[in-house]
C-alpha cells in the first residue's frame, strides 16, 4: 500500500487528516540557534563572513571577488544552454509578467464636498531580494524560483532587485539560473547560498547592499533565518512541506490522480499528497496507479516516503463533504478532477491555488501559466495569499483636510484625544480653533 486509507463521512472525521497535515511541521532542532550566529557573524564581518560560510559548505576556493556575478558571465550563461530551452523560459516569462500585471494596484485619492481628500499611496519598495536554491549541489537549477520571485517583483516596480543563490563546488552557478536572469533583466546577482545569503540581503555588505523585501524557496536555515529577520526586512511568507490534495470523481483518470499526487511527493520526503473520491472503486485504482509509477520514478525513494507518511486515499460520501474535508486542509494546491469544476468553485474557501478539470495538472502553474508558485502551505491558505505583486508594494494613507474641516470637528477629535488620556493630541486640534 503506497499510502494509508481514510473514510470520511462528515466534520466529525476531519480530524486525523488534519493531524496527519500538522504532523509535517518540520523540527528546527538546533537549526535556531545555529542561524542566529549565523546572522550575528554576517551583520559583524560582512563580506569576510560570507566567504568563510561559503568556502566551508559550497567552494572550497571562494573569495570576495567571487561574490558578484559579472555581466559577462550572466551573458554567457545565457549563450550556454539550448536556443530551444531559452525560447521555453521566455514564454513562460511573459506568462507570468502578464499574469501579474494584471494584479498592479494603483494610488487613488477621493475629495469630500468639503474640499478634504482621502487616498493611498501606492508604492514599491526600493530594494528585493530573491533567494534561488541551488538544488542539489547546482545540477538541478530552481529557474521556475528566480522566474516567480523576481518578475513580481518588476512588475509592482522595484528599482533594484537582486538574486542570490549558492555557487558550485566550482565556484560558478548553473547557466540556466543565469540565463533564467538575463531574460528577465535581472543584472544583480551574487553567488551565496542558505541563511548567510539572506543575512547579507538583510543587513548589507561590502558586495551587497541590503533590500526591503527577501522572498523566494530555501531550507530550514534559509527558512529559519527569514524568520527571525521578520521586521528587519519583509518576506514573502514561511513556507512548509509541499503539499496537493485533489477532489475526484468517477470521471477521473486514475494514472492521472496517482501522477499528480507523485508530482508532489518527489519534492520532498515531507511532502503531502491526498486524494479524496466519492468513488472508493476509483481510489483502489489509484492506489494500484502509484505503485506502479513509483517503481520507475527517478526520486521514487523521496515520493514513496513522502506518500508512506503524509499521502493519503480518502473516500467521502458525496463532493459537498469533500468540498468541506479541502476547505478545512486549506491545501497549497488544490485539484478539482471533476466533471464540472465551475460548478464547485464557488464552494472553494481556503486554498492556494485552484487547478480545474482533468487537463490541468499542478506543473501547469507551477511553471508555465502565469500564476505564481509560491504559495501558503501548512493549512495557511485559510489567511495568507500567494506571492503576488502586493509582495513587493507598500501603501501610504493620504489625508488632506479641508480649512473647515477642523472647525467642523475638532471638538469631536479632542474629546477621543482625552479618552485616551492623550492631552497633547486634544491641545494640537485645538490651537487650531482658536485661529
Amino acid at each position: 500500500m503506497p499510502c494509508p486509507s481514510f473514510m470520511v463521512n462528515g466534520p466529525e472525521d476531519f480530524g486525523p487528516i488534519r493531524a496527519l497535515l500538522d504532523s509535517r511541521e518540520e523540527a528546527a532542532g538546533d537549526a535556531a540557534q545555529k542561524v542566529e550566529r549565523i546572522l550575528a557573524d554576517v551583520a559583524k564581518r560582512g563580506d569576510e563572513a560570507l566567504v568563510d560560510f561559503t568556502s566551508r559548505f559550497d567552494c572550497s576556493t571562494f573569495d570576495a571577488s567571487c561574490i558578484r556575478v559579472a555581466p559577462a558571465d550572466i551573458a554567457a550563461g545565457l549563450a550556454a544552454i539550448p536556443a530551444s530551452d531559452a525560447a521555453i523560459i521566455a514564454e513562460a516569462a511573459d506568462n507570468i509578467r502578464a499574469f501579474h500585471a494584471a494584479q498592479k494596484e494603483r494610488s487613488w485619492w477621493q475629495p469630500a464636498a468639503d474640499g478634504t481628500m482621502l487616498g493611498q499611496i501606492v508604492s514599491p519598495v526600493d530594494a528585493a531580494g530573491c533567494y534561488v536554491p541551488g538544488g542539489r549541489g547546482g545540477e538541478t537549477p530552481l529557474i521556475s524560483s528566480l522566474l516567480m520571485n523576481a518578475i513580481p517583483a518588476q512588475v509592482a516596480g522595484v528599482p533594484r532587485i537582486v538574486a542570490v543563490s549558492p555557487p558550485r563546488a566550482d565556484g560558478t552557478l548553473n547557466p540556466y539560473i543565469l540565463a533564467a536572469a538575463a531574460i528577465c533583466g535581472i543584472e544583480e546577482i551574487h553567488r551565496v547560498g542558505s541563511a548567510w545569503a539572506v543575512a547579507a540581503l538583510a543587513y548589507g555588505t561590502a558586495s551587497i547592499k541590503p533590500v526591503d523585501v527577501i522572498a523566494g524557496p530555501g531550507n530550514i536555515y534559509v527558512t529559519t533565518a527569514k524568520r527571525l529577520l521578520i521586521g528587519k526586512v519583509g518576506i514573502d511568507m514561511i513556507a512548509g512541506p509541499s503539499e496537493i490534495a485533489i477532489l475526484a470523481d468517477a470521471s477521473a483518470n486514475p494514472e492521472g490522480l496517482a501522477a499528480d499526487m507523485l508530482s508532489q511527493a518527489e519534492h520532498d520526503p515531507m511532502a503531502a499528497a491526498i486524494c479524496v473520491s466519492t468513488e472508493a472503486a476509483l481510489l483502489q485504482e489509484v492506489c494500484e496507479a502509484l505503485r506502479r509509477q513509483l517503481a520507475d520514478l527517478p526520486r521514487n525513494e523521496i515520493a514513496a516516503a513522502a506518500l508512506g507518511r503524509f499521502g493519503a486515499l480518502v473516500a467521502v460520501p458525496d463532493l459537498d463533504v469533500g468540498m468541506a474535508l479541502l476547505n478545512a486542509m486549506a491545501p497549497e494546491h488544490f485539484e478539482l478532477c471533476v466533471a464540472d469544476p465551475w460548478s464547485l468553485v464557488g464552494k472553494v474557501r481556503h486554498a492556494g491555488a485552484v487547478f480545474l478539470g482533468h487537463h490541468c495538472p499542478e506543473p501547469v502553474g507551477d511553471y508555465f501559466a502565469g500564476p505564481n508558485h509560491v504559495l501558503p502551505t501548512m493549512g495557511t491558505a485559510r489567511f495568507s495569499s500567494a506571492l503576488s505583486v502586493a509582495t513587493f508594494t507598500k501603501k501610504t494613507s493620504l489625508i488632506a483636510a479641508a480649512p473647515g474641516y477642523v472647525s467642523a470637528h475638532g471638538a469631536k477629535i479632542a474629546r477621543l484625544a482625552r479618552l485616551e488620556n492623550l492631552e497633547a493630541h486634544a491641545r494640537s486640534v485645538e490651537c487650531r480653533l482658536k485661529s
